[in-house]
């Protein structure tokens, strides 16, 4: 079984979400491996990743005013605000979507659905500089 790693950076301006399906696909293409699977992990706890409707941007959008709804920010029972109103926020959005995304890898490609994207998800309001960490394994 062979292993790739990989990794790079995205810039956000603040809080959404930002495809990353393009730069993914191209690291898993780039290993070689014909068979396996693809493991993507940001390293962040203020940001996460989604799998998620890439045609229709509405789609994401109310993802977004979901979670604004869901946890609000300037909540007056948080303490952890060091950062701002969107510092506890942020963190509680990550827990309740994930920091890493598995995909398998059939024919050298990644099997995401016709609709399916991965994208970062910002958690925070102010522009930040993701790292996003990649290992290919398989045949």
């Amino acid at each position: 079984m062979a292993n790739y790693p990989a990794s790079f950076s995205l810039r956000t301006s603040g809080k959404g979400t930002y495809e990353i399906t393009r730069q993914v696909s191209t690291i898993a293409a780039e290993s070689g491996i014909q068979t396996g699977t693809i493991t993507v992990f940001v390293q962040h706890t203020s940001a996460s990743l989604v799998i998620m409707e890439n045609a229709d941007p509405s789609a994401r959008t109310d993802l977004e005013a979901f979670f604004d709804h869901l946890v609000p920010e300037d909540t007056p029972y948080f303490i952890h605000t060091y950062e701002g109103p969107d510092d506890m926020p942020s963190h509680i959005r990550m827990v309740l979507t994930r920091t890493s995304e598995v995909i398998p890898i059939i024919e050298g490609r990644m099997t995401l659905g016709t609709w399916q994207g991965l994208f970062l998800f910002e958690h925070r309001n102010d522009p930040h500089t993701r790292m996003v960490t990649i290992m290919v394994q398989g045949d």
